[in-house]
């Protein structure tokens, strides 16, 4: 049995791959996905001159602290993540011609991935962090792109970026740069180090 002093956890996010990269790690949470007009707030981020580094911590942490004003006895994570682009913060793509537009860019250029997470308690932000990673993609036919969001456009339609470096989407690139599991939305590695410095998950 685990010490009754340690905080229930919660995931404030609908992610199916954050839940999973949690759960394959062996931590016992639930999940409440956070109600945040994500494009508003980052819109008004932007209008104010926020870096695309400020816009995802800003981002994690209004999720975190929507859920964490509910269950303010528990150890609450809102991840967000961002693409930033020669300056340009790319968004999901809404259609699959948005999602070749956004790829043709990314089209043999870097591109940057930042994955940022904030950890709620008590209903303040106790911890946060942004991890950085850089995708090289390759230089892919107008074919194979056409072929791949034919086959992918379902699963990839709510990613950043539209593609998933854990399914067919790796056959964009020719180098990545950086944690892998900041490439997959969640600075997992750095969120276990602080749960276990703070004595949530056992030492």
């Amino acid at each position: 049995m685990p010490p009754t002093n340690r905080r229930p956890i919660i995931l404030a996010s609908g992610s199916l791959i954050r839940a999973q990269l949690l759960r394959n790690a062996g931590v016992d949470f639930t999940v409440q996905t956070a109600r945040v007009d994500e494009e508003m707030l980052r819109r008004g981020l932007e209008a104010e001159g926020a870096t695309p580094r400020e816009i995802a911590d800003a981002l994690a942490e209004a999720k975190a602290g929507k859920v964490a004003m509910k269950a303010p006895a528990a150890l609450v994570i809102g991840c967000d993540q961002i693409l930033e682009f020669e300056g340009e913060v790319f968004t999901k793509p809404d259609s699959p011609d948005m999602a070749r537009d956004q790829l043709r860019q990314l089209r043999n250029k870097t591109h940057t991935l930042m994955s940022a997470a904030v950890v709620f308690a008590d209903n303040e932000p106790v911890w946060r962090h942004v991890g950085v990673a850089k995708l090289t993609m390759r230089d892919f036919s107008d074919q194979y792109l056409d072929d791949y969001l034919s086959r992918n456009w379902e699963s990839v339609r709510h990613s950043v970026g539209g593609y998933k470096l854990e399914e067919e989407g790796v056959r964009l690139f020719t180098r990545v740069e950086g944690d892998y599991f900041n490439v997959l939305g969640m600075p997992l590695l750095d969120i276990l180090a602080c749960l276990t410095l703070r004595g949530d998950l056992p030492k």
